[in-house]
């Protein structure tokens, strides 16, 4: 939490294996984890192929994945220079930067609510 009262965006996330929060935004558009990292990882690297490779994932899914979300928005969220004698490159533009944050936040707060009943469905599954 943060002075004001409300949830810290750079609190630590759950563990991953405990649930996913995947958004249908509208019908076609969905917005969960796997974009989510691919954004992240992006911004790490720079790049889509090492985005994809960071994730263990082909250019092709990667650019895919990076194309829908770009469709999606009013704004592309991530730009993307051509390769060539100096290299290409990707970066998150600030409004990829702001719905991954969105993303994130949302997804902290979900998992926190439903928490006390993860447990108990956890304790209610075969060893």
């Amino acid at each position: 939490m943060n002075e004001n009262g409300t949830a810290d965006d750079k609190a630590p996330l759950p563990p991953a294996d405990t649930a996913r929060v995947r958004l249908q935004i509208k019908q076609g558009t969905a917005l969960g984890p796997g974009k989510a990292a691919l954004l992240e990882a992006l911004e790490r690297t720079g790049s889509i192929s090492a985005a994809g490779r960071a994730l263990d994932m082909s250019y092709r899914r990667a650019w895919l994945l990076i194309h829908s979300v770009n469709q999606a928005y009013k704004e592309p969220l991530v730009e993307a220079s051509k390769g060539g004698a100096g290299g290409g490159g990707a970066l998150l533009t600030p409004l990829g930067r702001e719905v991954l944050s969105i993303y994130r936040r949302m997804e902290r707060k979900a998992l926190r609510a439903i928490q006390p009943d993860l447990d108990v469905l956890q304790k209610l599954l075969r060893e």
